[in-house]
C-alpha cells in the first residue's frame, strides 16, 4: 500500500532532528506525533522553524514556546517511533513517497536509529515525487492545509499524486 509522508525536522548540516511526522495511506488512513524530545532551543534559535513550522504545531495557551504536553500528538520519539511501525506495516509491506524526499527519508529511519535498524519488512528508500514529475507540467491541486504541517503536506502530496496519475491515464 502507497503511504504519503512528510516530516518537519532541525537540519544544521551534521543532523536531522525531527519535530513532527504525518502519514496518509492510500486508503485514507492517517498518522500524525509532535516528537516531544525535540530539542525546542535550537528550534526557537531557527527563525525559518519559528515562523513556518512552530505555528503549525500542537500548542498550549498563549505562550508561543510551549507545546501543549496534554495533547495526544505530542509524545516521545520511540512512541512515535512503535506507532509508525506499526502504522506502516499495517497492510504489509508499504510502499513510501515523499515530496523531495531525501530528508524525509533520513528522519523516518532514524526514528529507529541507523538505517540497519529498519524494522522488517520497511523498505530502505522513499519514492521521490519530484522524480516521478521530473520537468513535465502537472495539474497542482488546491492546497487544503497549512504549509510545513507534515499532516496537511501529506494528506497535499497524496491529492498531487492522484492527480498526476489521472493525468497520465488520460492521456495513455
Amino acid at each position: 500500500m502507497k503511504h504519503f509522508y512528510d516530516t518537519e525536522f532541525r537540519e544544521d548540516g551534521s543532523t536531522i532532528n525531527l519535530i513532527s511526522i504525518g502519514i496518509v495511506a492510500e486508503d485514507g488512513r492517517e498518522y500524525y506525533a509532535v516528537n516531544s524530545d525535540m530539542d525546542r532551543d535550537r528550534i526557537r534559535n531557527d527563525d525559518w522553524l519559528m515562523k513556518n513550522v512552530w505555528p503549525s504545531l500542537p500548542l498550549r495557551g498563549s505562550n508561543p514556546g510551549s507545546l501543549d504536553y496534554g495533547s495526544t500528538l505530542v509524545k516521545p520519539k520511540w512512541v512515535i517511533a512503535n506507532e509508525v511501525r506499526e502504522f506502516l506495516l499495517a497492510e504489509g509491506e508499504p510502499e513510501l513517497w515523499a515530496d523531495y524526499a531525501a530528508y524525509d527519508h533520513v528522519a523516518l529511519c532514524q526514528l529507529w536509529g541507523r538505517m540497519i535498524g529498519l524494522p522488517k519488512g520497511l523498505p530502505m528508500f522513499t519514492n521521490d515525487f519530484q522524480q516521478l514529475v521530473g520537468d513535465k507540467p502537472w495539474p497542482e491541486p488546491e492546497r487544503l492545509g497549512a504549509d510545513h504541517n507534515a499532516l496537511d503536506d501529506a494528506w497535499h502530496l497524496r491529492a498531487c499524486y492522484a492527480a498526476v496519475k489521472a493525468e497520465r491515464e488520460s492521456h495513455a
